[in-house]
């Protein structure tokens, strides 16, 4: 058996293959990570590819050693599930290899798949103008200046609102159950809070419960089950869907596709 993987792994090198995509990511703390790992691995099992996972934690250094080695070979194609260095460098490497982005690239000529989150974030927002939403709570992991998700949350917000927003709350470094949970306690007066996950929503509303305070419309996103039991309202981005397909891209298998937007859905339970 160790005979047969060596000579596997020669046979690939002799042919400047080596059969191998490494995924980018920062952590597999949010359902974001983990379900575009469920496609990519979907698709790389039924391609005979390797996958190698290279957590970064958002260290550029870190993800500067990703992108070396990709520029030695030994990845086939690099897949960025998310990034802390500019955009600019990573387009710089894509000389030596693929570089599939899992967001929308902006105006770099990146590769990318990614879910098409504007447009179901304005309807969410044009939902909840219709609800005459007040004291709204926005709950997001990273701020804007460093989150494409944030970015695309608050460009929305801001153009279904305009000039008459309601009372809003914004708080961040919100993404697990846990995180929901402590942040509960600041949002006693809130009436409508938008998540970044159902685990979120689940967290601020068990604090609530817990302590007796009136639970708002909560809307979660990705679909989780925790937001299916609690009959949380979600945004769907469909990312298994989305890591599928960035693994087809990264391997050639899009043809000369560059830009695959997946509608996101917004379901109301």
């Amino acid at each position: 058996m160790i005979w047969i993987t060596y000579s596997a792994l020669a046979q690939d090198l002799s042919s400047g293959s080596a059969h191998n995509i490494g995924v980018v990511l920062p952590h597999m703390d949010h359902p974001y990570q983990t379900q575009l790992i469920k496609g990519i691995m979907t698709a790389a099992f039924a391609s005979k590819y390797r996958v190698t996972l290279l957590p970064t934690a958002y260290d550029d250094e870190t993800e500067v050693g990703y992108l070396e080695q990709l520029h030695r070979n030994q990845f086939d194609g690099l897949i960025f599930t998310s990034h802390g260095l500019p955009l600019s460098t990573l387009a710089h490497y894509q000389q030596y290899g693929p570089i599939v982005m899992c967001e929308h690239p902006e105006t770099t000529d990146l590769a990318a798949v990614y879910s098409q989150r504007e447009s179901t974030y304005r309807e969410v927002f044009h939902w909840l103008k219709a609800q005459h939403a007040d004291h709204l709570a926005l709950l997001s992991y990273r701020p804007e200046s460093r989150s494409a998700t944030t970015q695309a949350t608050m460009k929305a917000y801001r153009s279904v609102f305009n000039d008459a927003k309601p009372t809003t709350q914004f708080l961040t470094a919100v993404m697990t159950y846990e995180d929901g949970y402590r942040v509960g306690s600041q949002l006693t007066s809130a009436k409508y809070v938008l998540t970044d996950g159902d685990d979120v929503a689940a967290g601020v509303r068990q604090y609530l419960l817990d302590h007796h305070l009136p639970v708002p419309l909560l809307i979660g996103q990705e679909n989780q089950l925790t937001g299916r039991l609690l009959g949380i309202s979600t945004i769907d981005h469909h990312f298994e869907t989305v890591g599928h397909e960035a693994f087809l891209m990264a391997t050639g298998k899009l043809g000369k596709q560059r830009r695959v937007g997946i509608p996101s859905e917004f379901i109301i339970r």
